[in-house]
């Protein structure tokens, strides 16, 4: 079978599928996004220490890490919709939990589980690659990243206007408890609106998860695609978690510019993956627009540390935001065209798990060179990390594969 076939087996779908699937992702973001803000101020009352505010903050990532190859690979065999509407479901009881959690141990337990359970980005990704020709893959992806932008956007916002710190930890219920009540309410709506996308399964045995990792390290297109995920994930990641403290040194910046600076950008991002991501791929190829995206979000990133003002950060972080909006859902559309429909899942699921792994690594590292050698160096240690992943998005978006 050819590495890039679509899905010759899967069921009509319907005018909401998308929509539905968009929600559970604006959904996903919606909730993390309501509780980051919050999550210390959440263990802070707990009388937690701060080795303690950070596991809960690492937490999601690892629950992530584990949950995304493994509801990727099994929806691959049961379906997509039973494994979308176990995951939210799972979601959903996780901020429950998380409202009553007793003490600083369950809550990280719980945080655990509902980055697991919030691992379901590959089963998306997968319906989406099952439904969709493969020339259409990158504009609908692209919607997929504006719901996590928007989600993003709307979040913080949402839980910093819902929580009072003041009344201790029952201060920080009513936000997750909204969390709760919309991942619900996206269960309802995946049950009433999406038909399954693969309906007609093969009985065929599933390749091992230590099979498909060897494929990831041996295949050429597949690896060199992996390696991008997690090298610009770790540089951008890396940015993200220490920007408040550089802008802090460098600029006096509380957390209200910060906030500000980080909603400009996740607005642009949201507009360009709405509008511009798809046609541009249509129009220069995905080939181009990946190297093209990442080559200018490394420029900015190296310019950075040259800011003179606050409207020059926002301005180079906001080019850096169309940068990435441009590039990224080419990779996930990429590694769909590359690999057997019937393992789509599993492939999107690893380079999901790639990405959480990223979102660990990346932050470790701009800490480090942010503390023992400059202020700047972050940016510039971003920078050395995506140059050779232009390269290998290069060779991965102009080469083919078969699985």
């Amino acid at each position: 079978m050819t590495a890039a076939s679509q899905n010759p087996r899967a069921e009509p779908v319907s005018a909401a599928a998308l929509p539905t699937l968009l929600s559970v992702m604006f959904i996903n973001l919606l909730g993390f996004g309501i509780i980051v803000p919050l999550l210390p101020f959440y263990a802070k009352s707990f009388q937690a220490p701060a080795w303690q505010i950070a596991l809960i903050f690492s937490a999601y990532a690892m629950g992530s890490f584990f949950g995304e190859p493994f509801w990727g690979r099994l929806s691959d065999t049961v379906g997509r919709k039973p494994i979308l509407i176990c995951t939210v479901m799972g979601n959903c009881l996780c901020y429950l939990a998380l409202a009553f959690a007793p003490n600083i141990s369950v809550a990280f337990i719980v945080r655990f589980l509902g980055g697991m359970a919030s691992g379901n980005g590959a089963v998306i990704q997968g319906y989406i690659a099952d439904v969709t020709p493969p020339h259409e893959r990158t504009a609908k992806m692209s919607l997929l990243g504006a719901a996590y932008n928007i989600g993003f956007i709307v979040g913080p916002a949402l839980g910093g206007l819902l929580a009072n710190p003041a009344e201790g930890h029952a201060g920080f219920r009513t936000p997750l408890l909204i969390a709760s009540g919309l991942s619900a309410l996206c269960v309802a709506g995946l049950a009433l609106f999406l038909r399954e996308s693969r309906g007609h399964r093969r009985s065929s045995a599933r390749p091992s998860r230590w099979s498909v990792m060897n494929t990831a390290v041996t295949n050429p297109i597949v690896g060199r695609l992996m390696l991008v995920t997690f090298l610009v994930g770790c540089a951008f990641n890396g940015i993200e978690s220490i920007f408040g403290l550089w802008t802090q040194a460098r600029f006096d910046w509380g957390p209200q510019q910060v906030g500000a600076a980080f909603a400009a950008t996740g607005i642009v991002s949201a507009i360009c993956q709405i509008a511009i991501t798809g046609p541009l791929s249509k129009r220069f190829g995905e080939a181009r627009v990946l190297t093209a995206g990442m080559a200018l979000t490394t420029v900015c990133a190296v310019l950075q540390p040259f800011s003179v003002a606050g409207w020059m950060i926002v301005a180079l972080l906001s080019v850096s935001a169309f940068g990435q909006s441009v590039a990224w859902p080419n990779v996930s559309a990429l590694l769909s065209r590359n690999v057997d429909w019937e393992h789509q899942g599993q492939y999107l699921g690893l380079n999901n798990a790639v990405g959480a792994a990223a979102r660990l690594v990346g932050p470790s590292i701009a800490a480090l060179v942010f503390s023992n050698i400059a202020v700047d160096a972050p940016f510039f240690s971003a920078g050395l990390m995506v140059v050779p992943a232009i390269f290998f998005a290069w060779y991965a978006a102009t080469h083919k594969s078969r699985i």
